[in-house]
């Protein structure tokens, strides 16, 4: 009875489980419960379509979702810091709109986009563990809010720009410190620990419950789990010691700079450029740390903000 406990990281299961017409339900229950509204997914489509050139990006997102009201949803999980990470969420909702229009289709084909990021890295300042964003256009000196006319089913209708316009939504797991009261807490509780309380009703956790158990998976499934698991503690354990160690060398070897430089500039002008070669330096330091260890340049690209020439150099 204990082993039912264990249940497998949503990570995992967006990737294997979820894509199942049987498991939608998982996956419903936890956009309903986000959104605040019921979903209703119709089918998982490909997220990596309409790649034009052969160094065109790729839309890396873990499910690409269609509702019933025909909007695309993007759930993406990511376990490690990118630097350009939101940047890149912007890059995959704008790719989605236009895989989602053929040229000459009018743009009331546009499709509205939401845009979920599970997040288990520190993206930066804030002391909520979720954040919403829309687009709303506000008058300037009245501070009303502006809502377009147009035409739909021959009568003329009013919309909100965020009726029409993408949502993000960033959940960044780490930061949830508290007791699970509500539905989307108990969410939130199962994303950060893999615990889902026996008694639960939150929409999708209750199918979860069922559906996720780990012990339920085969030898090969569960093998392929666990080292699942292992690489992504490693790989985090790899980038932040690399990243501690670049940060420390990279200090020192400013400090020696800023005071060289200090005692001919003076003392002021010679800590800052010391710190910005320190700041270079220690992105290279972490570079060739990581390229050491044999981790790809994509990652260390997304890790230090180094080009790909810069780190095949090193």
């Amino acid at each position: 009875m204990e082993q039912k406990d264990k249940y497998i990281r949503f990570d995992w299961a967006i990737k294997r489980l979820l894509r199942n017409k049987a498991n939608f339900g998982v996956l419903e229950g936890f956009l309903t419960v986000l959104l605040g509204e019921n979903i209703h997914i119709i089918e998982i489509l490909e997220s990596e379509g309409n790649q034009q050139r052969e160094d065109d990006k790729f839309n890396r997102v873990d499910i690409k979702a269609r509702n019933s009201k025909d909007e695309i949803i993007l759930v993406e999980v990511q376990n490690t810091r990118e630097l350009y990470y939101l940047e890149r969420i912007l890059y995959g909702v704008a790719k989605t709109i236009t895989e989602h229009i053929d040229l000459g289709e009018i743009y009331s084909n546009v499709k509205k986009v939401y845009s979920i990021s599970i997040l288990y890295f520190d993206i930066g300042q804030g002391s909520d563990y979720l954040y919403h964003g829309q687009n709303t256009f506000l008058g300037v000196h009245t501070g009303d809010h502006l809502k377009v006319t147009t035409k739909e089913q021959g009568a003329i209708v009013r919309k909100l720009p965020a009726e029409i316009f993408p949502e993000y939504f960033l959940i960044r797991v780490n930061e949830f410190n508290k007791v699970a009261v509500t539905p989307l807490e108990e969410w939130i509780e199962y994303l950060k620990t893999g615990c889902i309380r026996p008694d639960t009703k939150a929409p999708g956790l209750e199918e979860a419950r069922k559906k996720l158990v780990y012990y339920n998976m085969d030898t090969a499934e569960k093998l392929a789990y666990d080292r699942h698991i292992d690489a992504v503690m490693i790989q985090n354990d790899v980038l932040s010691t690399a990243k501690l160690e670049g940060q420390e060398e990279g200090r020192q070897l400013g400090l020696e700079e800023g005071r060289d430089i200090g005692l001919k500039q003076g003392l002021k002008q010679g800590i800052e450029q010391g710190i910005e070669k320190g700041i270079e330096k220690e992105k290279m330091i972490t570079a060739r740390k990581l390229k050491s260890l044999n981790i790809s340049v994509g990652t260390i690209m997304e890790a230090t903000g180094l080009s790909s020439e810069e780190i095949e150099r090193l």
